[in-house]
């Protein structure tokens, strides 16, 4: 960190954070105040530095693009008495949260005002206990899709004024037309307003591009509801008949037991079922899909966003080669050639220790690998069968799908 921090900083912290409302220095405490009027430099974007207004009496650095310029020209002034403007609460979904990341806990003070989320609340009439907030400010709006169950509430922080919009035709092209949408404009200052709409109807327009939108999740006939559980219905996912099926994708999600932060690659991903499932258990979790045909990999990109899991990290290549300089994983799954010379030694090799492995195989010289494997390094060896209920002639028979293999390990 560049710079040298001063000793006469305030109880040394060199930086202040500010959260400021619509309602300006009106809605500042005392202390919140003085350090903005205390700072050498404040950093801010336009509207922050306007709300701040005369309480800025050192130099005002607007805040720059790309937003990690920004981060950047705080951390080269370190030591000297700055001020950071922020909306809101700086630390939900906010500068503040970024910038700890960089600077110690014991290096800055945080003077958080009312987020929009807490200003919406009361507005609403919504327990923010029992209501989902969600950012999409820079983000993709296929994020909601995850969190569209009937009789849900969600309060979605937007980007612009054309952001409530875009959130009404994805609701209504997924099944949710019936939502109700309540379109929260500048909360908090003199331009505050709350407008409805029916999603499907959606037809507001001059909306203030910082606002904020409450959904009432109606589903209607045929919405696509994303379960809570692994196994989501296969008719769910675009594919070519590369799909890990139902009910071993379940038994699959459990054996690779995603916990929260953790990274998996998805070697032949085929539609990226298991990567997709694998970032609906949490939204900490990261994925890798390493898929060698270039249509798959297209296809595993749509079935993300379809899915409400628009981060899923794709990429195009042949294993072992394409593992080549990716993040450690702290769980592989092989589900397709992990007969394929090299591949399935550079996956136990790339595999964090403590991490786990799970291997999925239909032939006969696939499950000899596996069984060499379990007799090499351990771990379990399981046999799946399942059987579904079909027609047979006029009456009703099981008829019997591939039997699965499959070896989970975790590396020593």
């Amino acid at each position: 960190m560049a710079g040298t921090r001063r000793d006469d900083a305030p109880e040394g912290r060199w930086l202040s954070i500010v959260g400021i409302g619509e309602d300006g220095l009106d809605g500042l405490s005392p202390a919140a105040r003085n350090a903005i009027e205390a700072a050498e430099i404040v950093f801010g974007g336009a509207r922050h530095l306007a709300l701040a207004g005369a309480a800025v009496k050192g130099q005002a650095e607007p805040w720059p693009s790309p937003f990690e310029r920004g981060i950047d020209m705080v951390l080269a002034v370190c030591g000297r008495n700055v001020c950071v403007l922020a909306s809101g609460d700086p630390f939900l979904y906010g500068v503040g949260a970024t910038l700890a990341g960089h600077v110690p806990a014991g290096e800055m003070r945080a003077f958080p005002a009312p987020s929009s989320f807490s200003l919406a609340a009361p507005r609403l009439g919504w327990p923010l206990a029992e209501t989902s907030c969600l950012t999409v400010h820079g983000r993709s709006l296929d994020l909601i899709r995850a969190h569209l169950h009937p009789g849900r509430r969600l309060m979605v922080l937007t980007s612009d004024g054309a952001g409530p919009g875009e959130i009404a035709r994805l609701l209504a092209a997924s099944g949710f037309g019936g939502s109700v949408l309540h379109v929260c404009e500048a909360l908090g200052g003199p331009r505050e307003r709350v407008r409805s709409a029916v999603a499907e109807a959606f037809d507001l327009g001059d909306i203030d591009p910082l606002n904020l939108v409450g959904i009432e999740v109606n589903a209607g006939e045929g919405a696509r509801i994303l379960a809570r559980a692994p196994g989501l219905p296969d008719e769910l996912y675009e594919n070519d008949g590369q799909l890990t099926k139902r009910e071993i994708r379940a038994v699959t999600l459990s054996a690779l037991a995603p916990r929260r932060g953790e990274l998996l690659w998805d070697i032949g991903a085929g539609a990226g079922s298991v990567a997709v499932e694998w970032m609906l258990a949490d939204p900490s979790l990261h994925a890798i899909a390493i898929e060698e045909r270039a249509e798959r990999a297209a296809r595993i990109r749509r079935n993300a966003q379809a899915l409400g899991v628009p981060g899923l990290q794709v990429v195009e290549g042949r294993a072992p080669e394409a593992l080549a300089g990716l993040p450690t994983p702290e769980a592989i799954f092989l589900g397709g050639g992990a007969s394929e010379d090299g591949v399935l030694p550079a996956a136990c090799e790339a595999l964090r220790v403590g991490g786990r492995l799970v291997v999925n195989a239909v032939t006969l010289e696939t499950e000899a690998l596996l069984i060499g494997q379990h007799a090499l390094r351990g771990g379990e060896l399981i046999r799946v069968s399942v059987a579904r209920a079909a027609p047979v002639g006029g009456l009703t028979g099981w008829r019997p799908a591939m039997p699965v293999t499959q070896w989970s390990w975790v590396k020593p």
